[in-house]
This record gives structure tokens, C-alpha cells and sequence, in this order.
């Protein structure tokens, strides 16, 4: 049985995790304007797939996943012909009526996925043609979890928690091994533990809530106790709450 093709329409960072994740379940295609970064696309996934020139391609009746810059959408339609069957648009802050106003599809999805999508556990969230929302659902699952939310702002509200969330958390990794070597721990010793920590809490938290498990950890006067308290002085939750907001509204 042969796989379905999904064409790639842009070949950055985003376009590469999402096939390597989908590339044992689909037939692969990158449209993009160099031939040479064609080719460093084909070669991170390790497998032969089809590679286009962007100009004048046709998109009729493709399946098509857009991976292009948001800002470049109307310059790059004006190098498509066609109609495409479906257009999965993984562009944040770019909504469905923009698409449909530059390049035609029978129908639009907006999914927001992450970059772990290359180890197969991106969290992408989706919203639009609803007949659409078990292929989107497959496709989108074999690089993760998904899920389909009722309108275009909730996708705009949760890119800032699951799509640059990882750039946060990362953030609070650094930030953690930085105050283990500050108090005298090794490097290296300190990027162990680090990623112990999430490895463990990653799995904990799929099945309790974060305050429980916070409350298990911080006994009456103890090290957490004094930690935790540090944290709330120096407006810590308040920044992350204030991070979502922010980068919810520069999809606007």
C-alpha cells in the first residue's frame, strides 16, 4: 500500500522536525527555493524525497503542509499555481482568512505543533475545517499529541504555552544548572541533574496537578520551602503568566 504524499512547502527548522517525525508514515515532498537546501532537508531525514523548485509549482490536489515564514505568505503564493486539496498551515499568528486570501485551497487547518516534533513528542494544537480534523488528528499525531480547539484565537492563545513554551522552559533549565554552579556545583554534574529533573517531572506531570505536586515537595520549613519563596519575591509566576500573554498578542 502506498504512503499519502505530504508536500512541504518551506524547508526550515519547523518543516525538518515535522518530517522526520512523519517520515515512515508518509511519502515525503520539500518545495523551497534553494536545490542545495533541498538537499540538507533530504539528508536530516536520512531517506530519498521528492524535491521541487518553489517556482510555478502546482499544488493541485496535494496535501500540503506550509512551513514558510509568516511574513513571507504573499510573496511565496505569487510563486504557487493551483488549488491544493488541503493547506495544514503550521504559521503562527497567521489566520485562515489571510491564507485563503492568497493561496487557494479547498479547504484550511491551522496547526500550531512544537519543535519536539522530532522526537516524536510535539503538543499541537489545530483548528479549522472540522472535516478535516481526523486527518489532521493522524497526521499531526504521529509526531506527538494533538489537540483540536473550536477557534482560531484559542490557537493564538495556546502558540504562547505549547509552541514557544519549549524556548521558556529552556530557559528555566538554563537557569537552574546556572544556580547549581553558582553554589559550587560542577558543570557537567549540574547538566546531569538538570536533565534527571525533567526527564522525571515530564512523566509526573501527565497525570497530576502541578500544585499537588509542588505540595509534595515542599515541607514546612524546608530547602523548597525557602527556594519557592525566592521564586515568588522575584515575581517569577507572574512572568511566566505575563510571557503567554505577550506572546498571545504579538499574533495579533
Amino acid at each position: 500500500m502506498s504512503k499519502q504524499l505530504l508536500t512541504f512547502i518551506g524547508n526550515g527548522n519547523m518543516a525538518r522536525a515535522l518530517a522526520i517525525g512523519l517520515q515512515e508514515l508518509f511519502e515525503i515532498e520539500v518545495v523551497g527555493r534553494s536545490q542545495e537546501k533541498m538537499q540538507k532537508f533530504e539528508d536530516a531525514l536520512k531517506n530519498p524525497i521528492k524535491k521541487s523548485l518553489l517556482k510555478n509549482f502546482d499544488i493541485s490536489g496535494k496535501t500540503v503542509i506550509l512551513c514558510v515564514k509568516p511574513a513571507n505568505v504573499v510573496a511565496m503564493s505569487e510563486l504557487l499555481v493551483g488549488e491544493a486539496e488541503v493547506m495544514y498551515s503550521v504559521l503562527a499568528g497567521t489566520s485562515i482568512e489571510k491564507l485563503g486570501a492568497n493561496i487557494k485551497a479547498k479547504s484550511y487547518v491551522r496547526a500550531m505543533p512544537n519543535l519536539a516534533a522530532s522526537v516524536f513528542k510535539s503538543m499541537t494544537t489545530l483548528t479549522g475545517d472540522e472535516n478535516y480534523a481526523e486527518p489532521a488528528k493522524e497526521i499531526f499525531n504521529a509526531i506527538g499529541s494533538t489537540l483540536w480547539l473550536s477557534s482560531e484565537k484559542e490557537v493564538d492563545i495556546a502558540t504562547g504555552l505549547n509552541g514557544s513554551g519549549p524556548a521558556f522552559l529552556a530557559l528555566v533549565a538554563e537557569a537552574l544548572a546556572d544556580g547549581a554552579v553558582n553554589a559550587g556545583l560542577k558543570r557537567a554534574d549540574a547538566m546531569v541533574l538538570m536533565r534527571g529533573l525533567f526527564d522525571g517531572f515530564g512523566t509526573q506531570i501527565q497525570n497530576e496537578h502541578p500544585a499537588l505536586l509542588k505540595d509534595g515537595v515542599m515541607s514546612p520549613g524546608g530547602t523548597t520551602s525557602a527556594g519557592y519563596k525566592a521564586l515568588e519575591d522575584a515575581g517569577v509566576r507572574s512572568a511566566f503568566m505575563n510571557s503567554i500573554e505577550a506572546a498571545y498578542k504579538r499574533t495579533l
